[in-house]
């Protein structure tokens, strides 16, 4: 087939979920469930943090904001997702194919880079509680914040300016329910050399060195607690970050099945398998760890039901 440029790319057609015909619909409301209980659950979050005053403290300050990339990285796929689903047009113009790229990769490099400085956070707290307040000003809050969004944009329009200039042939069919980097250096005709060792060079950045950066952290806790034994300091620690360790649990384990069943060539069924975990059901997830196991979170739950209860009467 000729080869044709980028700019004479008018769209890519997306073959979504391996779903037949006949449970489409049921999937349909499955997913649509899960979106509308991602969106409503991390803005109940961060409409608590913002209400409660109790919660005017850096852990929440960064909770909230990993609240917010979690429903912008899920409505960066989902939502398209679901209308190819509904109306069985798989079509999607070349611009928003790539501006889907972009923010896909922003907000996932955000969570993560958020993951760390959370990381940092609790390290802060349990290690040097007497400083905390002095350590976690509100200028390095917001500096850690700045950081995490700058890098990730930088990170993410890299990759972005890189793909602008490749070539692609007249195969426009991506085999995904979203614009997947991979997937779309697949069907270019020219040489990706330079977008794969960027993959390699802005992962490490971003996933390999804030997992470092985490087990780190949790490393010294760990040591913090061991020194002073008592169940006390232990409650204390798994109160403070058992949230926080369940998401990173999650988050970095869907990132590993995604990793292994691409590398290990496997079918790519597997692989949106395993990206629907990490684009649908992990953003959904999290507010409930955080409301179930924390709480502060609880008691603002409560303080807010109990204002409504009174307004009602």
């Amino acid at each position: 087939m000729r080869p044709e440029n980028q700019s004479h790319m008018s769209e890519f057609l997306l073959l979504g979920l391996p779903i037949r015909p006949e449970p489409q619909g049921v999937f349909f409301v499955l997913f649509l469930g899960m979106y509308l209980t991602t969106v409503l659950g991390n803005l109940l979050i961060i409409l608590l943090i913002r209400l409660d005053p109790r919660l005017h403290t850096p852990m929440y300050f960064f909770l909230s904001h990993l609240a917010l990339t979690d429903v912008s990285f899920s409505s960066v796929t989902v939502p398209k997702m679901l209308i190819n689903m509904q109306t069985q047009d798989q079509s999607i113009p070349y611009a928003g194919c790539i501006a889907q790229m972009y923010f896909f990769l922003f907000f996932g490099c955000t969570d993560n880079l958020l993951l760390v400085v959370m990381a940092y956070d609790r390290y802060v707290a349990i290690c040097h509680p007497l400083h905390y307040t002095t350590i976690m000003s509100r200028g390095l809050c917001m500096f850690l914040l700045a950081g995490s969004w700058l890098l990730s944009c930088v990170g993410a329009l890299s990759h972005t300016i890189l793909l602008a200039q490749l070539s692609f042939c007249a195969e426009n069919i991506i085999p995904h329910f979203f614009c997947d980097l991979a997937a779309l250096l697949k069907l270019s005709c020219s040489d990706t050399s330079l977008n794969e060792l960027l993959i390699f060079t802005v992962g490490t950045a971003v996933v390999i060195l804030p997992l470092s950066g985490i087990l780190v952290s949790y490393g010294l806790i760990g040591v913090s607690i061991l020194r002073v034994p008592s169940s006390k300091g232990i409650c204390k620690a798994l109160s403070t970050c058992g949230s926080h360790l369940s998401v990173v649990s999650l988050f970095y384990g869907t990132i590993m099945a995604l990793y292994f069943s691409t590398s290990s060539g496997k079918s790519n069924d597997k692989d949106m398998i395993a990206s629907v975990m990490y684009t649908v059901v992990t953003p959904m997830l999290n507010p409930f760890i955080y409301s179930l196991r924390n709480r502060d979170m609880k008691l603002a739950l409560g303080v807010l039901f109990r204002r409504n209860n009174l307004l009602i009467k």
